[in-house]
């Protein structure tokens, strides 16, 4: 594919890691940062749309361009054992080495479809300033495939573990073993989405050529000393039949053991795969049961906002160790050293209590706050909002939630500033109805609405975030329901 360079964030390029020349007189260049391996004549970019051939040597041209850096919480990354309920600095860059027919952020993976205006550009300093601003200590690396980001992933990571800040790397793990081991040099967790373990799949749905460099990926990261954790998506009439399920079941006991926690996900129609509909809740479920029936340990429900499927419970005795609702959550039975509370075993849960900085100033409430609002529907259960600060700068911008409906919670502060405009927000309960944001007066705020933890918005309607690639409705009823609430 052609480059091309009228597109503003091609404009400028970084050295790439990861590849040779071929000597044979025609400036050719083979990438090799994942299994494609893609061969990249002079003047044109490989399958990911973002790595380029430039007078014989490659370039990446995505260094630093994201979408709009949010403040999340680790479990948005499938993350449950490593200081659960701790907010995140996540970060999505543009392109992608694969190319899912059902991807949940094709607006950005697949760089065709992208809108240039949504691009953003950062530099490793102002993503730790960020992180120092906010009091946030985990980057995340997430939402479109960070594989293709290489680059700046390492350098900004390295920055940030140098300032003790924590990085986070969620990834479908289509990738070659030397970067691989440059990752583990500088990566703390990985979050890693086995999307099937069929090899049919691989190649007639996400734009992979093999399973099996996934699959000894992730033991090459079990086998270092860095936090793992495995997630599967479960796509309707794809893989979501008790065959396929056993079969990760039975791959994740065999080659990683009991105790590195499993994620069965549900999945929401989008991109070329509309004509179908969520996955059943009753199937995730089933995963669950199976998942446990042959040994392993943790098994978590993700995308349900249901209580019970998310918990963690100790697996000596059974006692409660920490309860979630959507991407709320809480440590209520492992004591200051680690231990359960039930029985005194050692928790399989890293730093289980958060120590990040929580100290904000609460001081916009008044007449003149900038206020809005956002209702939960029967699509969107959680929403960014992103706020404008007319300040600017690295002023620290705090920003208000609360919570409706019948359950009187406190407000829940939060601290934004630099260049981390955005926040999500879920349903924390089954009898919330909605949130109400409030910032500094002069700010702007916009809510986006999210359809699943992993999806960026780049729509504040709702139905355009629902129709997809082919601008038609996933089924008759759904926006109508969305609507609706």
């Amino acid at each position: 594919m052609k480059m091309n360079t009228e597109r503003s964030w091609m404009k400028d390029k970084h050295p790439a890691s990861h590849w040779e020349a071929h000597h044979d007189g025609t400036k050719t260049v083979t990438c090799k940062l994942s299994p494609r391996n893609c061969v990249i004549p002079e003047g044109s970019v490989g399958r990911c749309g973002v790595r380029g051939n430039v007078d014989g040597a490659l370039y990446t041209f995505n260094f630093g361009k994201s979408v709009e850096a949010t403040m999340e919480f680790i479990e948005t990354e499938a993350c449950y054992h490593y200081r659960p309920g701790a907010k995140i600095l996540s970060l999505g860059n543009i392109g992608c080495m694969m190319s899912c027919d059902f991807c949940q952020n094709w607006r950005t993976s697949q760089v065709r479809h992208l809108d240039d205006r949504i691009v953003r550009y950062y530099t490793p300093e102002q993503i730790v300033d960020a992180c120092k601003t906010t009091g946030v200590n985990v980057i995340s690396w997430t939402y479109n495939d960070p594989v293709v980001w290489h680059e700046f992933v390492v350098a900004t990571s390295r920055l940030a573990q140098a300032e003790g800040i924590v990085t986070l790397f969620k990834s479908a793990f289509y990738i070659e073993p030397a970067a691989v081991d440059e990752l583990i040099g500088c990566i703390d967790i990985f979050s890693i989405s086995l999307k099937s373990m069929d090899e049919q799949f691989y190649r007639k749905f996400t734009g992979g050529t093999r399973l099996q460099p996934v699959l000894d990926m992730i033991e090459r990261v079990h086998h270092s000393d860095r936090h793992l954790e495995v997630s599967q998506l479960i796509i309707t009439d794809r893989n979501d039949k008790v065959e396929d399920i056993d079969k990760t079941n039975r791959w994740v006991i065999e080659h990683l053991g009991d105790r590195v926690p499993l994620h069965y996900v549900a999945f929401h129609p989008a991109y070329l795969y509309m004509n179908t509909v969520r996955t059943n809740p009753e199937i995730l479920l089933v995963a669950r049961d199976m998942a446990r029936r042959v040994g392993i340990k943790y098994c978590y429900i993700g995308n349900q906002f249901r209580a019970g499927v998310a918990d963690t419970h100790c697996p000596e005795c059974g006692h409660l160790q920490v309860t979630r609702f959507g991407l709320r959550a809480e440590t209520v039975g492992i004591d200051a050293d680690g231990r359960c509370g039930g029985c005194g075993m050692p928790s399989d849960i890293h730093d289980p209590h958060d120590r990040a900085r929580r100290d904000v100033d609460p001081l916009i409430e008044g007449p003149d706050a900038a206020v809005s609002h956002f209702e939960w529907n029967a699509e969107a259960k959680s929403a960014h909002i992103e706020v404008d600060d007319p300040r600017g700068g690295n002023i620290a911008c705090p920003v208000l939630v609360e919570r409706l409906g019948p359950t009187a919670v406190p407000l829940e502060h939060y601290v934004l500033g630099g260049v981390l405009k955005r926040i999500i927000v879920s349903k924390g309960s089954d009898g919330e109805t909605g949130i109400r944001a409030a910032a500094a007066p002069g700010s702007k705020i916009t809510i986006f609405p999210v359809l699943d933890r992993a999806h960026f918005p780049t729509s504040t309607e709702l139905g355009v975030e629902l129709t997809g690639f082919k601008r038609e409705p996933r089924t008759q009823s759904a926006f109508a329901a969305a609507k609706a609430g």
